[in-house]
């Protein structure tokens, strides 16, 4: 459980300095192959220091799943930054969240896991503390988003989902001795397709991007790591759901306390019901 917690943590890390990011790093490429850069470096550190072997069917299942792992990884965030564009942070945030599904069903119907009824009605609960958080009363995808952007908030729940997805394959399907090259495979590619877009976008970049780039590069590497210890212990019907609305509590209560944000009666109740999913959760 102790990787769990870590991860949410972390997770919830990187959440927090990009928000404190906003105004400040101009040029979003370019901190986003800042932040690649540093989650590589990290993972390269690890894969190092790991002693695995040299080449094989393991080697090879991590190099070609990392790096569709990590393209979609950069794919997602270019969604969520189009589609808030598009229907603004509110509803981009939901399907984000929502992506959650994914890697469950992935669980359930692939890798067989059966959740307990408290599990069942856990995540329901959950899925319902998520748009009592982020959906305002009246705010509806029908009234703010017309098909074209229904479909790109779609694709955006699916990347999201995809990406904790991937982690589950390579833990259930892949060899764990290479779990550091997967790690430093995924990175690498998603830092190489952040620097060509940074550079097809001629961004110039500042201290500041690089600055907040780092900073969220090693919550980020964390956070994936630690997920990835967690799905070796815990079964991924219990670790994504937690790992998800475990994250939205913190970063909620580090923006009322740090941000100052305000605490409406209607996010208190989001929260108060993502306390009651984790309990269930964990039943």
């Amino acid at each position: 459980m102790i990787y769990l917690i870590l991860s949410v943590i972390a997770s919830s890390a990187v959440s927090i300095v990009m928000r404190a990011s906003e105004g400040r790093a101009k040029n979003t490429f370019s901190m986003f192959a800042a932040n690649y850069a540093v989650c590589w470096l990290t993972a390269l550190i690890f894969a190092l220091s790991g002693g695995t072997g040299e080449g094989g069917s393991g080697f090879y299942f991590a190099l070609w799943l990392g790096a569709i792992a990590g393209v979609m990884y950069l794919l997602t965030l270019i969604l969520m930054r189009v589609n808030i564009n598009r229907s603004g942070v509110t509803l981009s945030s939901v399907f984000m969240k929502l992506g959650v599904l994914i890697p469950l069903a992935f669980a359930v119907i692939v890798f067989k896991e059966k959740p307990t009824v408290a599990q069942i009605i856990g995540l329901i609960i959950a899925v319902a503390a998520i748009f009592i958080i982020y959906l305002e009363p009246g705010e509806t995808a029908s009234k703010r988003a017309k098909l074209g952007s229904v479909a790109l908030l779609i694709a955006l729940l699916i990347g999201g989902g995809m990406t904790g997805a991937f982690t589950q394959f390579y833990e259930k399907l892949g060899n764990i001795a290479y779990k550091n090259y997967y790690m430093l495979f995924v990175f690498l590619f998603a830092f190489i397709l952040s620097m060509i877009v940074a550079l097809l976008k001629k961004e110039k970049a500042m201290s500041k991007d690089i600055l907040y780039g780092a900073l969220i590069g090693f919550p980020n590497y964390f956070a994936t790591r630690f997920l990835l210890l967690s799905l070796q212990k815990i079964p991924a019907v219990i670790v994504y759901p937690v790992y998800n609305i475990g994250a939205i509590v913190l970063i909620g209560l580090f923006g009322i306390l740090v941000f100052k944000e305000k605490a409406k009666g209607r996010r208190l109740i989001g929260y108060a019901l993502v306390i009651v999913a984790l309990v269930l959760l964990n039943i």
